[in-house]
């Protein structure tokens, strides 16, 4: 009788090592398709995305953050209600830019100043009232992510890597999380394109810490984004292979903080031919890079982020792909809404 409790506890235990802490997605657009007369439905019935995706095993949601446009800060915040009444972790993804911020642009707000030491002070303040505004309405968030695909750095030409090298990055990133931390304890993330490469990852993260600058034990997490359509050395012996060694190198938590997979591809060459181009493959892909993470030592590998699943009327979602969302062109969920009840699954 003993032996089989223990065996059973045992079971347990190697069952919830193997589910990831963190399930999510980015869904920043959301008020913007609800607003275009989108509304979604799950078995037929019209709910709010964020109930559908936590009915389906979701956890956690990403909102990105711009300094201007579509998704400044109050949109942010407003969306920000119904991920925490959803009852998700609260991530908030600063693009540190008027508009998109990615590897290829990383533009300087406009209203921002243009020399690294008056961005150091508006780094601080800004990052520092952003925690504040979300705090204050009851939404304090619980992980902050400083700067999205900063491969190349941010704030260009002043942070640009290519041009100044990555001093200044290191600076940067050190003003805007101790302005974080001086007004709440958000965890701190920090956010990588091409998790499969890790000549770059090792290069990177081998030099960004600087005495006087960012420290490693300012960092919580690392996340990184990894697609199947941009690059051909994107596949999954290149992630398991790369991130195996960032989590020797970094010691921290690791997640897929970006990627979405194809139901509608024609003319265009994926990482994983193997990985029918469906609903099916959407989930055989999530499901191959839980196994990804949950292979990486000492449980470093913690969450996955699917980009932007109910995207409607940009279901491309920035890829040569037609379509790679998790819901219908009308807002209906595809059977692939379950790839976060999936990430649970041993």
């Amino acid at each position: 009788m003993h032996t089989h409790i223990a065996l059973l506890f045992f079971g347990l235990l190697i069952s919830q090592s193997l589910a990831l802490t963190y399930r999510g997605s980015d869904f920043s657009s959301l008020a913007i398709v609800e607003k275009s007369g989108v509304s979604f439905s799950d078995n037929g019935r019209v709910t709010p995305f964020e109930t559908i995706l936590k009915r389906h095993g979701s956890n956690t949601a990403r909102i990105r953050v711009w300094t201007a446009g579509d998704y400044n800060l109050s949109y942010g915040l407003q969306l920000a209600k119904r991920v925490k009444a959803a009852g998700m972790t609260l991530i908030v993804d600063l693009h540190l830019s008027d508009t998109w911020a990615d590897p290829g642009k990383q533009a300087i707000p406009s209203s921002w100043p243009t020399t690294l030491s008056g961005l150091n002070t508006q780094m601080y303040t800004y990052a520092q009232d952003v925690v504040t505004r979300f705090a204050k309405q009851g939404t304090p968030i619980d992980i902050l992510q400083v700067g999205n695909e900063i491969n190349n750095g941010l704030l260009w030409p002043v942070g640009e890597i290519s041009v100044n090298g990555i001093n200044p990055v290191s600076q940067l990133l050190h003003s805007a999380i101790n302005g974080a931390k001086s007004v709440g304890n958000p965890k701190i993330l920090l956010h990588l394109a091409n998790g499969w490469d890790w000549s770059d990852l090792e290069w990177w993260f081998t030099n960004v810490f600087i005495q006087g600058a960012l420290s490693k034990d300012q960092v919580d997490i690392i996340g990184v984004s990894f697609y199947p359509f941009y690059d051909a050395g994107a596949t999954l012996d290149a992630l398991k292979s790369s991130l195996t060694d960032l989590a020797h190198l970094m010691k921290k938590p690791i997640v897929v903080a970006e990627t979405d997979w194809p139901v509608s591809c024609p003319g265009v060459n994926l990482t994983e031919p193997s990985i029918a181009v469906s609903v099916a493959g959407q989930e055989t892909w999530i499901t191959d890079i839980k196994n990804v993470l949950t292979s990486l030592p000492s449980g470093l590998g913690q969450g996955i982020f699917y980009w932007e699943p109910g995207w409607v009327g940009s279901a491309a979602l920035g890829s040569a792909c037609v379509d790679n969302l998790l819901v219908g062109s009308h807002g209906a969920t595809r059977t692939s809404i379950n790839i976060f009840n999936n990430m649970q699954r041993v």
